[in-house]
């Protein structure tokens, strides 16, 4: 089966998404696109492949409506269908190492000994003296690509999104535990359907011609 798209619907659906200020909150996604979404935050590439993160789905409106003022009150936290918190690792240890191994060998069917070659590897980089201090950022790089696959695909299947920045991470890890489990908030993603009265829908897009950004060595 080719999984491969024509050129123009992609284009046209990165044309049709913007950044939602305005969702409507009658509007749900339905279980078969959020599965279809999740799907895609698991299939996200990242770093040795070992996904240094989580993505903590804000269902519990009283949670959601806690996070609101800490993310300058922003309307799509509450409004959107779905709302992601984006949370990177803030350190990385031996055992989480091993634990993707043990992962790669059930999936991949192979010998835990052809992997040592791996595993030094990733210890030296990510392991060694001084490799903590950049975990953390290392680990949300990580999310924003999560967070670029997800917008991506949820464009593809006609959901709008709104990456939101603008937030308080200390407290939401306070609101969230996350600081209790490893993890320290990145990014969020408001996810749902646009109002019919969001005036930045029909807004033409800006952005600075390919030459500008594109250049060829």
């Amino acid at each position: 089966m080719s999984h491969t798209i024509p050129e123009t619907q992609l284009l046209n659906a990165l044309n049709w998404r913007y950044a939602t200020k305005t969702f409507d909150a009658s509007k749900k996604i339905s279980d078969t696109t959020w599965k279809t979404l999740e799907e895609s935050l698991v299939l996200s590439p990242s770093s040795f492949g070992l996904q240094p993160y989580r993505f903590l789905i804000v269902k519990d409106p009283a949670v959601r409506a806690q996070l609101q003022p800490h993310s300058w009150n922003q309307t799509q936290v509450v409004d959107a269908s779905h709302y992601v918190v984006m949370a990177g690792r803030t350190a990385m240890t031996e055992a989480e190492v091993d634990r993707f191994l043990d992962r790669v060998v059930e999936v991949r069917g192979i010998p835990r000994e052809s992997l040592e070659g791996y595993r030094g590897m990733m210890y030296g980089s990510l392991l060694s003296p001084g490799a903590e201090a950049r975990i953390p950022h290392w680990a949300a790089l990580q999310a924003y690509i999560a967070l670029g696959n997800l917008m991506t695909t949820a464009a593809l299947l006609g959901v709008d999104t709104c990456a939101i920045e603008g937030f308080a991470p200390a407290e939401y890890d306070a609101i969230l535990g996350l600081k209790e489990q490893g993890y320290a908030s990145v990014v969020c993603c408001a996810l749902g359907y646009r109002s019919s009265d969001d005036k930045y829908a029909s807004a033409a897009k800006v952005r600075f011609p390919a030459t500008d950004l594109i250049k060829t060595v």
